[in-house]
């Protein structure tokens, strides 16, 4: 009886029968997405795990390990905390790097979305180390990410010979799972210990980019002002001397283009409360917004999609000086900032700037 009635037509109405017809024309009658729409998506996606992973990875990890120890599971928390104990210097020790984390092809995707492109001005000679300063800070450091970290813009090719680094706050290495990604990416504490290692004991060929404006340089960013925080900034200077490691210029065009953020007057009660912040944390809460997730018109956290060009400049040959005096450290410190404001003048009318655009050293 049940095949019989699997086996025999259903009549349908008429009026029902022309219902679905409709809705199958109208179906098929809607364009499918184009090639270029899905690499649209593909990059807005690659950009949005960056923007979640950056902002709320470490925090949920942690979160996440406390509810657990309240639950059956306990035990995954407390292998975990065991793990950290033991591991606790990695960080400081170069790291644990994945080399396919650099190759991973959402990479692509995230570069193309702005996308970012890296300039080589000269050679970088693998008999030697360097230590990099990445210009300006941002928001997000997009640029300085994108091509020390990332292998999407080709500087394993055009610098061969050359493991990069990227130097971040240590405070994100004590973020349970976080620190592990930092780590697979190249990423180290921007400490001295951990860039004194890089450069002393594996070896040659190693390049630290520092942002070296760091969270007092986010304040002041903003489309159209190009201000550095370096004037007092000699720390990376005199780690360069006791190591004889190479002072290199770079600066990230567009940068700052990639957010709008509300910027405080100097004295009033919100910067005071930045700066406060910025202290005790190590990293400044700004007020900005971006573009949203369904629409380039409305506000979010997701960039604007604006060229970044990093421009990398010539190396400054620096000494190899044990314990460097204070004239040495602002004779080199001088010399490298020269070297940076040739680099951007050379280079801003090129990649978006005007001829009368200036950079300010504070």
């Amino acid at each position: 009886l049940a095949l019989g009635w699997a086996l025999c037509p259903v009549s349908l109405p008429t009026g029902s029968r022309a219902s679905i017809q409709k809705a199958l024309h109208t179906l098929l009658a809607v364009p499918w997405p184009s090639q270029r729409d899905i690499h649209s998506w593909l990059q807005l996606l690659s950009v949005l795990q960056w923007v979640l992973s950056f902002l709320l990875l470490g925090i949920i990890s942690l979160l996440v390990l406390i509810y657990l120890l309240f639950t059956s599971f306990w035990p995954i928390s407390a292998l975990y905390l065991a793990w950290i104990i033991f591991d606790w210097d990695t960080p400081e020790k170069g790291g644990r790097r994945l080399p396919c984390l650099r190759r991973w092809s959402v990479w692509r995707h995230f570069r193309d979305y702005f996308p970012v492109k890296l300039v080589k001005t000269h050679d970088l000679s693998p008999s030697h180390n360097y230590i990099i300063g990445s210009h300006p800070h941002g928001i997000l450091c997009v640029g300085a990410f994108c091509n020390f970290i990332t292998g999407s813009t080709g500087f394993s090719e055009m610098f061969p010979g050359i493991q990069p680094f990227l130097a971040t706050l240590a405070g994100n290495f004590r973020l349970p799972i976080f620190r592990e990604y930092l780590m697979s990416g190249g990423l180290c504490p921007v400490t001295r210990r951990a860039i004194g290692y890089l450069l002393s004991q594996k070896g040659t060929g190693n390049a630290v980019a520092i942002v070296i404006g760091g969270a007092a340089e986010s304040l002041s960013c903003r489309p159209g002002v190009t201000t550095l925080i370096l004037k007092n900034r000699k720390g990376f200077v005199r780690m360069a001397l006791r190591h004889g490691a190479h002072l290199v210029p770079s600066f990230s065009f567009g940068e700052n283009d990639l957010f709008r953020q509300v910027v405080f007057e100097e004295g009033s009660w919100m910067r005071s409360v930045q700066r406060r912040f910025q202290k005790m944390i190590g990293f400044a809460p700004c007020v900005f917004y971006g573009r949203g997730l369904t629409s380039v018109r409305s506000r979010g956290f997701l960039p604007y999609a604006r060229p970044i060009t990093t421009v990398v400049g010539k190396p400054v040959p620096v000494p190899h000086v044990e314990n460097p005096s204070r004239e040495l450290v602002d004779k080199y410190h001088e010399l490298y900032i020269r070297s940076l404001l040739k680099l951007f003048n050379e280079n801003k009318t090129k990649y978006g700037l005007l001829e009368t655009d200036e950079l300010h050293i504070l």
